[in-house]
């Protein structure tokens, strides 16, 4: 057998991925180990991204600056194919970039995420629709191409992997399509070693490389793979994890365990941050603090209960505390069990006849859309609809 035909020796996966977990170790200080794991099980799916119907974008954020987001996309990049920086690319050159040959496909690296959803978000709705929809395969972003009156309207693939960096938070519409990575400043006893560019971007680029040469060898068993899902993720958080379990089943070892401990605990974690639309954030609070143990209220004692409660957005949305308008539009978005807007009705009462809500009405809304009793609710909204704020 010539070396031309003789096969490549077999690459053990989960010894490999053991590799790249460490080399992440040395300069990045994540705050759980379930994030290292997750990280490390990204860094290989995007080898395999055309194996995959979707692929989670991975994100690292953080309330203030100086902790280690920008660092952890620097080991990211140098581990994983077709890197493209994507900070200062336009549109037009990503989507061309996304559609080029395929398996050539680049992975964007986007730092500083929140130049694009901060307040002059309405300047990048093009990006913010290349992130949204590039998350699936088989979407296309459909554009004008040509000049004047020969244009013609040609559709751009979108799906390809991200990974980003950036402060505060991101609209709903990315958070439930990612994994969450919130990074925190270093303490003074967490040590880690300085990222010299020049040696260690190789050192990353031969794990990358090697990656890569796995990635071919495990393609054809990972195409297709219907990884068991731990208990209780289902739905969005399942389509998130769905790649990155069946990368750590195809590398065995202790990575099948590994993996669906990280995915619970991060999928918890994300629950725990994910306060939901305003919308949800009233329902809650109608539950938890108004109407709790009550089976009606005028609509008068709401507002005032709403308005009064701590850590709450209810007594400046947009300048304004909230109104029995804005109430009412808000819950006519929900629907009764009888399939019907909630509405307010008449309450009779000492002084009179007076509008309000009925507990039973809200019930069906509750059990759908709020978190079990109990959980943590006091956040106010990072992103609000804007659709809520300007009723």
């Amino acid at each position: 057998m010539t070396d031309a035909t003789r096969t490549p020796p077999t690459i053990d996966g989960a010894a490999l991925l053991n590799e790249v977990e460490s080399f992440h170790r040395r300069f990045n200080v994540f705050p759980t180990e379930a994030a290292y794991v997750a990280v490390t099980l990204w860094d290989a799916h995007a080898h395999l991204i055309d194996t995959f119907d979707s692929t989670p974008r991975i994100a690292f954020l953080s309330p203030e600056p100086g902790s280690g987001k920008s660092r952890a996309l620097e080991i990211v990049e140098t581990l994983v194919p077709n890197r493209m920086a994507a900070v200062d690319a336009s549109p037009s050159a990503l989507f061309r970039a996304v559609s080029g040959i395929e398996g050539e496909r680049p992975t964007i690296i986007f730092d500083e995420i929140d130049t694009v959803f901060g307040p002059k978000a309405g300047e990048n709705e093009q990006l913010r629709g290349f992130l949204n929809a590039g998350h699936r395969r088989g979407r296309l972003m459909y554009r004008c191409v040509g000049d004047g009156s020969n244009q013609t309207v040609q559709g751009f693939p979108s799906y390809c992997a991200v990974a980003m960096a950036g402060l505060g938070s991101l609209p709903d519409t990315i958070l439930t399509r990612s994994v969450i990575i919130r990074m925190r400043r270093r303490a003074w006893n967490e040590k880690i070693e300085p990222f010299r560019q020049g040696v260690h971007e190789q050192e990353g680029n031969a794990l990358r490389d090697r990656l890569a040469a796995w990635a071919d060898q495990v393609r054809d068993n990972v195409q297709g793979a219907w990884p068991e899902m731990p208990d209780g993720i289902t739905d969005r958080p399942a389509d998130v994890w769905e790649p990155l379990l069946a990368v750590a089943d195809a590398v065995g070892g202790d990575w099948p365990r590994r993996a669906r401990k990280a995915c619970v605990a991060l999928v918890k974690a994300s629950q725990a941050n994910d306060k939901g639309s305003l919308g949800i954030r009233l329902l809650t609070d109608l539950r938890d603090h108004v109407l709790i143990g009550l089976d009606k209220l005028p609509t008068v004692a709401i507002l005032d209960r709403l308005n009064a409660l701590e850590d709450a957005p209810w007594a400046d949305i947009n300048g304004k505390p909230l109104d029995n308008r804005r109430l009412s539009k808000m819950l006519s978005e929900y629907m009764t069990a009888d399939n019907d807007p909630i509405a307010s009705r008449n309450i009779r009462t000492a002084g009179g006849v007076l509008k309000g809500f009925f507990a039973k009405d809200l019930e069906d809304a509750w059990a759908r859309y709020c978190p079990p009793p109990g959980a943590a609710t006091s956040a106010t909204p990072l992103h609000p609809s804007s659709e809520a704020l300007n009723l």
